[in-house]
């Protein structure tokens, strides 16, 4: 669905964005991971016809994204981390407009509002919601035309965990009706929670691209951390999980039934990103 080669763009004769190449197929999630100024966004705007004047390929959809038309717009649905809605109008106008600009079926309105907490509220101004109704309304925005890509940025960003929850739930629903999503966010647990491949962006260039279980079982998901309570006390031990048969320790504590918890120590992705890039997210 999306094929990138040898892209390269520049705000200025200075170097940014270089020999950026990968490919995502119908039904994934894909990751974009970063800090701030790294070329995520850039990219997106790239991605979904913002910007042109790039070098090398940008496909989306089998269409080179410089060639786009008008009709490049009915088949990808884009919800930017900052919502686009008219302040003086409802959920349900906004939702109208929006729909009313493209010629393909739509999805219906009501039930996209029932889905993200807004049906009582899909007719009061957009300027009387708070950041989080916003988001959520900015997400089924992008639904509205049952598009076969997904771009998506900071879905989750401003969300109390109960909404969070429910947008990634949506997130995941529209993969199995075999949509594909680009994801961009600096929450590491949303990345890893949802992506099916993440690539960490630094200073213009992918650092590295796997599967967020591959990269976590690569860096060292090899230990483990037991506890135990020995004179009234609370110790904690660990060893690596082809020692364990040589800890009499823990050998002793699991033959006597002493064994408080046991549990291994995989990294998270937040700690992979630090370790390959040397820089933290912000």
């Amino acid at each position: 669905m999306i094929n990138v080669k040898n892209l390269a763009f520049s705000y200025t004769k200075a170097p940014f964005m270089e020999d950026i190449n990968f490919n995502v197929p119908k039904g994934e999630i894909f990751g974009f991971l970063g800090p701030s100024g790294a070329g995520k966004s850039t990219l997106q705007k790239i991605l979904t016809g913002l910007i042109l004047g790039y070098r090398g390929n940008a496909i989306v959809n089998g269409i080179e994204v410089k060639n786009r038309d008008n009709s490049f717009y009915e088949n990808i649905g884009v919800d930017f981390e900052f919502p686009s809605l008219y302040e003086k109008l409802t959920a349900r106008q906004n939702l109208k407009f929006f729909g009313s600009l493209y010629s393909k079926q739509l999805s219906d309105i009501d039930s996209l509002l029932n889905a993200v907490g807004l049906d009582r509220d899909a007719d009061k101004k957009i300027s009387e919601y708070s950041k989080g109704m916003k988001s959520r309304l900015n997400f089924i925005k992008a639904l509205l035309h049952n598009p076969d890509i997904l771009f998506l940025d900071e879905p989750t960003s401003g969300l109390d965990p109960a909404n969070a929850r429910t947008m990634k739930d949506m997130i995941l629903t529209e993969k199995t009706k075999g949509k594909t999503i680009i994801l961009t966010t600096h929450n590491m647990q949303d990345a890893t929670e949802l992506c099916d491949r993440v690539a960490f962006i630094v200073d213009g260039k992918i650092k590295v691209m796997d599967s967020p279980h591959s990269l976590i079982m690569l860096k060292g998901a090899n230990k483990i951390e037991y506890s135990y309570i020995e004179n009234g006390i609370k110790k904690k031990s660990n060893c690596l999980i082809a020692e364990t048969v040589k800890d009499k320790t823990l050998n002793l504590l699991i033959a006597s039934g002493n064994l408080r918890s046991i549990h291994s120590c995989e990294p998270t992705l937040n700690d992979i990103f630090i370790e390959v890039t040397g820089r933290k997210l912000e």
